[in-house]
C-alpha cells in the first residue's frame, strides 16, 4: 500500500472571496464588489472535470469548500459542483462534506440549500465571543449573531464544529477560561482552537511592525492559555485530537486528519494547494492564487495551475512527520523511514524522549502534552539533515 493510501483521498474547494479582508488572516482571500456566480460554476466544473481525468478508480472520502468565505456561494452554486464530483468519482458511503461559513452570511434558506445540495457538516468561524475582540479581530458579527449562526446550523446539521481564536490582545488567563467555558456550553461536539499569531503579509504584522498590536501575551501566558485550554476541552469530553483542533471521539474531521496522516487531496479553485501520487511519485501542486487570473485561464479551458513540484522521498517523508506529529495520536516513524529510505536521527528521539517531550511505543512516535508547547523547536532539531 502506498502511503496515500493509509491516510485517504479527498477534494479540497477553495472559494476565494469575503465580505472583508480580517487584518490576521494570510489566507487566498479577496474583496470583490461583484461575483457572477453561474460563471465561478463553470470554471469550478470544468477544473474538477480535469482534475477527475487524472485521478480515474480512486474513492473520494471528503470534499472541503474552505476560503474565503464559502457561504457566500448560491446553494445553487453548492449543487452544481456536488452534482459534478458525484458524477466524476466514487464516493464512500459516509463521505464527509464540509462547508466553512461566517455568522454574518448565515441564513436558515441557505443552509438548507447547502444540507440538500449534499453538505452534511459545517465549521463557522466565530473566532471570539466578546464584542471588542471581534471588532479588534475585523470580524463583521456579533456574538449575537454569532450564537444565532451556530444556533441554525446545529438545527439543520448533525455535525457542527466553530473556531476560535486565543491569546489575543490583552486578554488575560481568566478571560479565555470564561470564555471557553461558554464555548463548551454551546455543545458542539468539534472546536478548533488556535493561538493567534501574526503571520507575515497581513495588516496584524504591518502594525506590529510600527510599534502597533499592544497587548499581546508574552510567552509565559501564552503557555498558561494552552494547558487551560486542553484542560477545560478534556474535561467536557472533548480532548485535543491535533494540536489547535477538539473532538469527541469520532467526530474529528476526516478530511484535515488526510492532511496530517499523508494522504493525498486535490486543489480546486484559486490558491488551492494538493498532493498527488502518481508513478509512485508525490507531486505538490497549486493553482495560480489570483482569482481574475485563474478564471481567465479556465475559461480558456487552459491549465491554471503553477507548475508541479516532484517531493523527494526525503522532502515529502519529512513533511509527513510535521503533518503526523501535531496529531496527539502520533505517527508511524517506520512508515516514515521506509519512504525517507533512512532512520530519523534515533538519537535525537531519543533526547526528547529523555526530556519526556516525545514518546516512542513500538513504531508510534508521538509528542508528549509538554513537547506540544514546543513542537516547532523539536521539529527543527529532527528536520536537519
Amino acid at each position: 500500500m502506498e502511503a496515500w493510501q493509509a491516510g485517504g483521498f479527498g477534494l479540497y474547494i477553495h472559494w476565494p472571496f469575503c465580505q472583508a479582508k480580517c487584518p490576521y488572516c494570510d489566507f487566498n482571500s479577496h474583496v470583490a464588489a461583484s461575483i457572477d456566480q453561474s460563471r465561478w460554476a463553470e470554471a469550478f466544473l470544468w477544473n474538477l472535470d480535469r482534475l477527475a481525468d487524472e485521478t480515474d478508480g480512486r474513492i473520494l472520502e471528503t470534499v472541503y469548500f474552505g476560503g474565503g468565505t464559502p457561504s457566500l456561494m448560491l446553494p445553487s452554486t453548492v449543487d452544481a459542483i456536488l452534482t459534478k464530483v458525484r458524477s466524476r468519482w466514487r464516493m464512500v458511503n459516509d463521505v464527509e462534506i464540509t462547508l466553512e461559513a461566517n455568522p454574518s452570511s448565515v441564513e436558515v434558506a441557505r443552509f438548507l440549500g447547502y444540507r440538500d445540495a449534499g453538505v452534511n457538516r459545517v465549521s463557522l468561524g466565530v473566532q471570539a465571543l466578546n464584542e471588542t475582540d471581534l471588532k479588534a479581530l475585523g470580524r463583521l458579527h456579533s456574538v449575537f449573531e454569532a450564537r444565532k449562526a451556530i444556533e441554525v446550523a446545529q438545527s439543520v446539521f448533525d455535525r457542527v464544529s466553530f473556531d476560535l481564536i486565543y491569546a489575543r490582545q490583552n486578554q488575560s488567563e481568566e478571560a479565555w477560561e470564561a470564555e471557553l467555558r461558554q464555548a463548551l456550553a454551546i455543545g458542539t461536539d468539534h472546536l478548533s482552537l488556535y493561538q493567534l499569531t501574526v503571520e507575515e503579509g497581513t495588516a496584524f504584522a504591518s502594525r506590529l511592525a510600527v510599534g502597533g498590536l499592544k497587548g499581546l501575551p508574552d510567552e509565559d501566558l501564552s503557555v498558561a492559555m494552552f494547558e487551560i485550554t486542553q484542560e477545560l476541552t478534556s474535561a467536557a469530553g472533548l480532548p485535543a485530537y491535533e494540536v489547535s483542533n477538539h473532538a469527541r471521539p469520532g467526530q474529528e474531521s476526516r478530511h484535515n486528519l488526510i492532511y496530517w496522516n499523508g494522504g493525498d487531496y486535490l486543489g480546486c479553485g484559486p490558491g488551492a494547494h494538493g498532493r498527488l501520487s502518481k508513478d509512485r511519485f508525490c507531486l505538490a501542486t497549486a493553482e495560480m492564487s489570483q482569482p481574475g487570473a485563474w478564471l481567465s485561464a479556465v475559461s480558456r479551458e487552459t491549465p491554471p495551475e503553477q507548475p508541479r513540484e516532484k517531493l523527494s522521498k526525503t522532502d515529502r517523508a519529512e513533511e509527513m512527520l510535521m503533518m503526523g506529529l501535531r496529531l496527539t495520536s502520533g505517527v508511524d516513524l517506520s512508515k516514515i523511514e521506509r519512504l525517507r529510505g533512512d532512520a530519523i536521527h534515533r538519537e535525537k528521539i531519543q533526547y526528547f524522549q529523555d526530556d519526556r517531550l516525545l514518546e516512542l511505543a513500538g513504531n508510534q512516535l508521538r509528542t508528549t502534552a509538554s513537547g506540544r508547547l514546543v513542537l516547532n523547536a523539536i521539529l527543527r532539531d529532527l528536520l536537519i539533515s
